[in-house]
């Protein structure tokens, strides 16, 4: 039996640039971090004593005699890219967050599931290949509209900035090198809520992708916030960041991120005295993270009492194997 647990992720800018509709002839640029909410992966070989050959269990149970059966197509992609459609498998998956809601959960669903396949396999696996892997089971495999992003700090685990450019192979990681307190620092000014809005991210950036052509001089504008973003993080200019984030997500707007209840949620929050306020993901709905100072925390909390507040620590890791047994 093998376990794996996969961060989710906080994005915060250059969010769209990490396209590879975009970045193919571009370049592309995102600042993210992974928090200590986790995906779990549970799988094992299952004994031949039952009338299924493999059982999935998501938020339906599937018992099957054939993997091309399995309904979820992650699953299903995962076993046919690892070469397992033949085995007798027992899968169980366990979130701490809602799926559908702009935190990366698909893409840690992907580098989850890979990851412990490759541990019942006994391969060991680095993180620039999971992230890889995962990155071709969604968007070659499935056939999923998403960006590069999520499945790299899923796999690699900190706050990062990522760099895109020409192939999907090429990108490169760099960590942030913020020291402890300042790190500590920068948690006690974001916020995080859940809309009670889950909706489709493929759907939503499928709609996004289409119009890249258009939305050119905004996409570069985007990526182009990610250095100034970093140098304010790596300065500890909080307020400043707040600033930039809320100048992120007018220009997100543009490309149809929003919707009039989303709309809603952010002027309030804004009211209450935010400095900035993003829908997480493609948009549309989900998770919602706020910067604001300390001391405006238990007003914005007041103003937005309907959603459900999430509170967060930021984790380093990334993906990991928290369970081998060894056995077949």
């Amino acid at each position: 039996m093998v376990i794996s647990r996969t961060p989710y992720r906080i994005s915060l800018l250059g969010g769209g640039t990490d396209y590879r509709e975009w970045f193919k002839d571009r370049s592309g640029a995102c600042l993210s971090a992974t928090i200590n909410r986790y995906c779990y992966l549970t799988v094992r070989r299952l004994p031949p004593f039952h009338p299924h050959k493999t059982r999935v269990v998501w938020s339906e149970i599937e018992n099957v005699m054939s993997n091309a059966e399995i309904r979820h197509p992650a699953i299903r992609g995962c076993l046919e890219f690892m070469e397992m459609m033949e085995d007798g498998l027992e899968i169980h998956h366990d979130g701490d967050l809602a799926g559908r809601s702009g935190m990366g959960s698909s893409a840690s669903f992907t580098v989850g599931l890979l990851h412990a396949l490759h541990g019942i396999k006994s391969e060991m696996v680095s993180k620039r290949a999971l992230a890889l892997e995962a990155m071709q089971v969604d968007q070659d495999v499935v056939g999923e509209t998403v960006g590069a992003q999520d499945h790299i700090a899923s796999a690699f685990g900190g706050l990062n900035r990522m760099d895109f450019a020409g192939e999907r192979s090429d990108f490169a990681v760099t960590p942030i090198p913020l020291g402890k307190e300042r790190l500590k620092e920068f948690e006690r000014h974001l916020m995080l809520f859940f809309t009670g809005i889950s909706r489709h991210a493929s759907e939503v950036a499928a709609r996004q992708v289409a119009r890249i052509g258009e939305n050119g001089a905004t996409l570069e504008r985007m990526a182009a916030m990610v250095t100034v973003g970093q140098e304010l993080l790596m300065a500890g200019r909080f307020y400043d960041f707040g600033l930039l984030l809320e100048d992120a997500w007018r220009l997100k707007r543009r490309l149809g991120a929003s919707n009039s209840k989303v709309d809603t949620i952010h002027d309030a929050t804004m009211r209450a005295g935010a400095l900035g306020v993003k829908i997480l993901g493609a948009g549309e709905g989900g998770f919602m993270l706020v910067l604001a100072e300390p001391e405006k925390q238990t007003e914005i909390r007041a103003a937005l009492r309907d959603l459900l507040y999430v509170p967060f620590e930021f984790e380093r890791q990334g993906s990991q194997i928290v369970y081998y047994s060894g056995e077949e």
